[in-house]
């Protein structure tokens, strides 16, 4: 009976483990785990198919010392029609501690910046990513990147 159990649980884990397909995730390391405003990472990636919808992720990497609950960062996008940009607030901490995936004093998070899947268009991406704290440079921050994942069905 324990082993049924066991399985029913493993299918049903596997199952909705594979509602996402990975389709770009890259990070670029700061040295000195330190972000200047002039250094902006750009991440590139390439959309083939149209039908599909895509969440979009920034990837953001501290030390358990980084001294705010929150990044503001100034997002660029060039996608194969236009260039726009924006700037946004991601929160990365509450009064009980920090939201992203913890080990020991290195913090994770994946944090969404479009609300809903969004269809994107077929050709050549660019991301670019700019911190705008106050502290300059930002002090404690191992990486920051961009995840796209497919939305199946």
């Amino acid at each position: 009976m324990k082993h049924r159990y066991f399985f029913i649980v493993m299918v049903v884990l596997v199952m909705t483990a594979c509602t996402t397909l990975n389709v770009f995730e890259k990070s670029i390391p700061f040295p000195n785990h330190t972000w200047s405003s002039t250094d902006t990472p750009s991440f590139h990636f390439n959309i083939t198919d149209t039908n599909a919808f895509y969440n979009l992720y920034v990837v953001f990497r501290h030390e358990d010392g980084y001294r705010y609950k929150n990044i503001w960062l100034h997002i660029t996008v060039h996608d194969p029609d236009s260039t726009y940009s924006f700037n946004r607030e991601f929160t990365l901490a509450n009064n009980m501690g920090w939201l992203g995936t913890a080990m020991d004093d290195i913090v994770d998070h994946r944090m969404a910046f479009n609300a809903l899947p969004a269809k994107l268009k077929k050709g050549q991406y660019t991301f670019t990513l700019q911190q705008l704290m106050r502290e300059d440079p930002l002090q404690h921050v191992l990486n920051a990147g961009i995840r796209i994942e497919k939305v199946t069905p």
